[in-house]
């Protein structure tokens, strides 16, 4: 792959055409925005982006196939004092990943910031410790599958864990225990319709993130109301290992379940990320434009507005932010 073509701003994140790869992110902060390629070995390939447009950097890349990790590195103004915290060194997930490979390797690579400088621009490559977006192939065969649309008054729901929901039943094969393929596996079928279950409920399955001082301490974020990936299915609940089949995985489980009559609901995360306050990591959208996403202290923009108790709240009054909520409510 050696041509890069203009591509198109719209849709935001990375849309294989059968093809190639069409990449667009909006970043109002940016000066400059290369797109990073990663093969097997993890080797990086920069590509710099020079179309914008509306704030929106894009490019289309022919060849480029599902299963392709990718991330972004954004160059542009780093001012806390005013809000700006961009950091080339860091490598960020596309907020429009569809599906995302691999887990934070947590240590100083992935701060923002040298430790004991909060206001200060680290040095350090993030790549090697970060998770990686990765190109999805859009096309599923739902063989005409439609919503069941139960009636409310006839609805039972039943709230469900992924993984708590069969990690230790005996009957499934193993491979399929806490997975997204166990959710729908005929036994599970059969448990909901002989209790009269009309929906299944699913506890958080955004893309999220075990916090480092859960990881310091031997245990790990099991709700997952964590997320940093509004549009990606969480890669450990998947049974298939390959880069991106977590979302084929995904749509098959929901095939079937409405196959059985059986709807889905999900429980989603939409008011905070897992990049919390002013000494958390960079892995997205504060390093992408940190003034656009998150509510910042009026009275000191280095600070953010904490109406959810995680150290951040998202910005949904920016119009792309809500554009990606909106996106991300019409794309599940």
């Amino acid at each position: 792959m050696s041509q890069v073509w203009p591509g198109h701003p719209y849709p935001l994140g990375a849309t294989y055409d059968g093809s190639g790869t069409n990449f667009a992110l909006f970043s109002e902060a940016a000066e400059r925005v290369e797109l990073c390629l990663f093969d097997e070995d993890g080797a990086e390939r920069r590509i710099e982006l020079h179309e914008k447009d509306a704030f929106v950097w894009h490019c289309y890349l022919p060849g480029i196939l599902p299963g392709q990790r990718y991330g972004y590195r954004v160059h542009g103004p780093h001012d806390p004092a005013r809000g700006l915290r961009c950091n080339p060194a860091k490598l960020l997930l596309d907020p429009y990943a569809k599906a995302v490979d691999g887990e934070v390797s947590w240590g100083q690579a992935v701060f923002g910031y040298p430790f004991g400088d909060p206001d200060g621009r680290d040095p350090t490559d993030s790549a090697p410790h970060m998770m990686k977006s990765v190109v999805i192939s859009p096309f599923f065969d739902w063989n005409g599958d439609r919503l069941p649309r139960t009636p409310y008054n006839e609805t039972v729901i039943y709230e469900a864990h992924v993984r708590g929901l069969t990690i230790s039943h005996p009957g499934l094969p193993e491979r399929y225990r806490g997975t997204y393929a166990g959710v729908a596996h005929p036994l599970m079928i059969e448990h909901y319709q002989r209790l009269g279950v009309t929906a299944v409920e699913l506890m958080p399955v955004h893309q999220f993130v075990h916090d480092e001082h859960l990881l310091r301490r031997g245990l790990r974020n099991y709700w997952g109301y964590n997320s940093i990936a509004f549009l990606a299915p969480h890669n450990a609940y998947s049974s298939a290992r390959g880069p991106g089949q977590q979302v084929q995985e995904f749509k098959q489980m929901v095939k079937d379940l409405h196959n059985a009559g059986i709807e889905v609901i999900l429980d989603v995360v939409y008011n905070h990320t897992a990049e919390g306050n002013h000494l958390g990591p960079m892995l997205c959208f504060r390093g992408i434009d940190n003034a656009a996403y998150y509510r910042l202290m009026e009275d000191d923009p280095r600070y953010y507005m904490d109406y959810t108790g995680t150290g951040n709240t998202m910005f949904v009054r920016h119009p792309h932010v809500l554009q990606l909520i909106m996106d991300s409510l019409r794309y599940w």
